[in-house]
């Protein structure tokens, strides 16, 4: 489904905790809107293109490493939650902390551990 968003929110870290996440995603996604660049903030937001077809198979192992425990919560399409649950847990040490089901829209928690 062209068109369609994966959102990605993350708690817990810093900015460049933040930033690893979504550059491991953007193997998957292609580049997010804009990276998370706000020190200030405690809940950092990206949105990507989750264009099922595309992204490079198995991508995400470029990531970089976490200073501090990040909880990420990915919201997309079934397909799209489950592609970047794969490529968080191939580029980090991730423990699924539940899913939000549905069948149009899915969310899922990760907590992603340095």
């Amino acid at each position: 489904m062209p068109g369609t968003q994966l959102t990605v929110t993350l708690d817990g870290g810093g900015v460049a905790d933040a930033q690893a996440v979504v550059k491991a995603l953007e193997g998957a996604f292609g580049a997010p809107d804009r990276l998370p660049a706000d020190e200030d903030a405690t809940v950092r937001t990206a949105t990507f293109s989750a264009d099922p077809a595309g992204g490079a198979p198995g991508g995400g192992e470029g990531g970089g490493r976490l200073s501090a425990p990040v909880t990420v919560t990915v919201q997309g399409t079934p397909e799209s939650v489950r592609r970047a649950s794969e490529t968080l847990a191939r580029a980090f040490t991730a423990h699924d902390q539940g899913t939000a089901p549905g069948d149009q829209e899915q969310e899922r928690q990760l907590r992603l551990e340095p």
